[in-house]
């Protein structure tokens, strides 16, 4: 007889939280990436420019993990003038040994949120000066929320700016904020102050132009570039990429294809088949990160399907430990 466990939404928020254990499940789905034979297919998307949307498919295969996720991953980003969230989606967990189906996860977007922010946290705990105290957060939605809170988990964050295109967003975002995390965090209707002198950047955005300028920039600054996750999103002014001490790209084959890399190499500024370190092999110890606390740092992240087979098994496990879910036999 064949089993599959159905967890709703609810169920997921329960028992899967933005935590130090979804950050170590994250940053374990990197270092395989890096030392494992991870098997990745390019991420599948399907475009639908009249409605602001998209959908990614996006999966991978982990040595020694005995499930891979199948993730559906909608993204229609008109949806909050219709009082709907601009994510949504599911996943479907499969054996990696029979191919049969062992959960089905009905997260609407909860799980990949949660991956999405712990990646962040992986990408300052390496990557950020350790004394990281002022953030600025391009963005005023939900995982511009998260990756705040996500940043607390691993730098010692005191003080934040959320800069969004739209200031009303940006100021009931900041006082949500607040209220939440207990630091001071205030809206910035002004780019550029909003970076100026923060020790960490954070891009959370559908952008299709650059709201990260190379004039922004100081020696000593993190910025993690978490919305340009197809060809035409674009949050990073290319020339900063040039002028960062070290980039870093979470898929290499990704950022050249459809990240910031990939409009840097389109400007011309980066050589397409230039050298990339991932941050995967950071983690492994197999390259350096920072070097100085004066080094200006950059974080491409893409999304990878290890992220969602992580997440996806550590949801499963945790729901078979609390006894959650709906079990389906045939």
């Amino acid at each position: 007889m064949r089993s599959m466990t159905i967890l709703t939404e609810a169920e997921l928020r329960r028992i899967v939280k933005l935590d130090l254990d979804a950050v170590a499940c994250v940053e374990n789905a990197f270092r395989a990436l890096a030392t494992q034979k991870v098997a990745m297919p390019p991420i599948l998307r399907l475009d639908i420019p009249e409605q602001r949307g998209e959908v990614d498919v996006k999966t991978a295969y982990v040595p020694g993990i005995d499930g891979f996720a199948i993730k559906i991953s909608p993204g229609f980003f008109d949806n909050p003038k219709l009082g709907l969230p601009s994510t949504n989606g599911l996943m479907v967990l499969l054996s990696a040994t029979t191919g049969l189906t062992e959960a089905l996860l009905l997260d609407n977007g909860y799980l990949t949120d949660i991956r999405t922010a712990a990646a962040g946290a992986v990408a300052a705990r390496y990557l950020a000066r350790e004394d990281a105290a002022v953030a600025a957060i391009f963005g005023a939605g939900m995982q511009a929320k998260m990756q705040l809170e996500a940043l607390k988990l691993v730098r010692p964050i005191r003080q934040a700016r959320i800069w969004a295109r739209d200031p009303a967003s940006a100021e009931r975002t900041a006082g949500e904020l607040r209220e939440r995390l207990g630091i001071e965090v205030r809206a910035e209707p002004d780019a550029a102050k909003a970076a100026a002198d923060a020790d960490v950047i954070v891009t959370a955005t559908p952008a299709s132009e650059p709201l990260i300028h190379a004039g922004f920039i100081t020696a000593g600054q993190h910025i993690t570039a978490m919305g340009s996750d197809a060809e035409h999103k674009n949050e990073i002014a290319p020339a900063i990429i040039r002028m960062a001490d070290l980039y870093v790209a979470d898929s290499a084959a990704q950022t050249r294809r459809l990240g910031e890399l990939h409009h840097a190499i389109a400007a011309g500024l980066v050589a397409a088949d230039t050298g990339v370190t991932e941050l995967g092999q950071i983690i492994a110890g197999l390259r350096r990160g920072r070097r100085s606390a004066a080094d200006i740092t950059l974080a491409d992240l893409t999304g990878t399907g290890v992220q969602d087979t992580a997440i996806a098994t550590l949801a499963r496990d945790r729901a078979k430990a609390a006894g959650a879910g709906t079990i389906l036999e045939s």
